[in-house]
């Protein structure tokens, strides 16, 4: 079974990511936050194309949802203010 401290791990390894945090407690569904400069001037369809990528096999093999919200390092800091 997968734990989120893994995939955070993986999701970092292939991401630049400002901040990320997940959660999941039963090995196979995660909910994501990750703010990544990677994601800056992608629409929010694509934001979440680049943390699969990142990902790999893995969202086919591991991992049987994942949730997430993406946002850039400016849209981050406005909603965190």
């Amino acid at each position: 079974m997968l734990s989120a401290a893994q995939l955070e791990s993986y999701i970092t390894q292939n991401l630049a990511c400002d901040y990320i945090k997940v959660l999941g407690d039963d090995g196979t569904h995660f909910e994501a936050v990750i703010v990544s400069p990677a994601f800056i001037g992608k629409n929010m369809v694509q934001q979440h194309q680049l943390v699969y990528g990142a990902l790999g096999d893995r969202m086919r093999a591991e991992i049987h949802a994942l949730s997430m919200k993406t946002f850039t390092p400016e849209k981050w800091e406005e909603i965190n203010q």
